[in-house]
């Protein structure tokens, strides 16, 4: 009997409703203890220019019926807030999403800097006082690319060149150019291109840019390298043979940065293909090649060169070209002297190409008869 009567009690206690419990549900209800609203980012970092998703997920107790959503910006307790796409400055660039799993996102578009503000997102339900805004939001922060290296660095030397912002970009892949073409044989680590052994020809227009957004290039830096000069060269004019008596001017020329300004011409020796040699005036002769002696930099901002004067006893900076000195005879012991019909010499071999200086053995061999 006893047992019978336990088992009565034990089952008039199931199916007893839990008043309690049914109680703190209702009431968690009506203070919105079930309201959350939580963002995937709480800090953005943006380039200028470029489009930008704000994505959640959120939450509401049970019984209430969403009416609305929207984003605003710096939202201030007290103060209903402002729908975002009703504003001047963000209509037409703002899109807003949601869906039946809560989930929530913001598109917005040709971000700037004015754009600075901190985006929450707002619920309305179908009760007047269930509202909800979540705060704090998420900050956004608007950056521009700038290239940060060094003005000038000289022929030799290590380069470091750094795309830098303002805030940290989230997985940025960065892209380097020159003059306009994708770098892909110099050494990129995270925002840094490295120039190792710098030369003339890394000389030129650098920018950078992020995977994705390669139409947003930095503003381009340029890089200028020092290096002497070379490739020096001697033009002549007129081209062609010279006459002898005649004038000429030469023209020397060289890559340098800085570019030369100023450069010394030696004397010249010039030979002739023969067993011996006949010295020319400065700057003479027979399929002339010329190379300065030495070359001298001058005035950093100089844009031209000047050249010094051909002629050793008129030289000057601001003489360009200047008359040739004729041929003249080295010494009376050169065996082309004779090639100079005044230094001929009775024992010179060549002396009877001068008909002035013929031997009676060439008068004899020019009467003889061929009978």
């Amino acid at each position: 009997m006893l047992k019978i009567l336990q088992a009565a009690v034990m089952r008039s206690l199931r199916t007893a409703p839990p008043l309690p419990l049914v109680f703190l549900l209702m009431t968690a209800g009506a203070f919105g203890a079930e309201w959350s609203v939580k963002y995937n980012q709480q800090k953005i970092c943006a380039l200028n220019g470029s489009t930008v998703f704000m994505n959640g997920t959120f939450t509401h107790p049970e019984g209430l019926t969403v009416r609305k959503t929207f984003w605003t910006i710096d939202s201030v307790p007290g103060v209903e807030p402002t729908d975002l796409s009703k504003d001047p400055d963000y209509s037409g660039r703002v899109e807003f999403f949601t869906d039946d799993q809560k989930h929530f996102s913001l598109k917005l578009s040709d971000v700037m800097k004015k754009d600075e503000h901190r985006f929450c997102f707002r619920i309305i339900t179908n009760v007047e006082e269930e509202k909800w805004v979540g705060v704090p939001g998420v900050q956004l922060r608007v950056t521009e690319l700038h290239v940060e290296a060094p003005e000038e660095v000289t022929e030799g030397e290590t380069a470091d060149l750094t795309c830098k912002t303002t805030c940290s970009l989230t997985d940025p892949t960065f892209i380097w150019y020159k003059n306009g073409r994708r770098l892909t044989t110099k050494t990129i680590e995270n925002n840094q291109l490295h120039l190792q052994t710098v030369s003339s020809e890394d000389a030129g227009s650098y920018s950078c840019a992020v995977g994705g957004s390669q139409h947003l290039c930095s503003t381009a830096h340029s890089l200028r390298v020092r290096y002497p000069p070379k490739n020096v060269s001697v033009s002549i004019s007129p081209s062609g043979e010279i006459v002898e008596g005649s004038s000429v001017a030469l023209t020397c020329r060289s890559d340098g940065n800085p570019p030369v300004k100023i450069y010394t011409w030696s004397e010249l020796v010039c030979s002739l293909g023969c067993s011996g040699r006949r010295r020319f005036s400065p700057y003479y002769c027979p399929n002339l090649h010329l190379l300065p002696s030495s070359v001298q930099n001058a005035d950093p901002k100089a844009q031209d060169n000047t050249y010094s004067a051909l002629q050793p006893s008129a030289r000057s900076s601001d003489d360009v070209y200047h008359t040739l000195a004729a041929v003249q005879s080295s010494s009376p012991d050169d065996p082309y002297a004779a090639l100079d019909p005044q230094s001929s010499s009775p024992d010179d071999p060549y002396a009877a190409l001068d008909p002035r200086s013929r031997s009676p053995e060439y008068d004899t061999l020019a009467v003889r008869s061929p009978h």
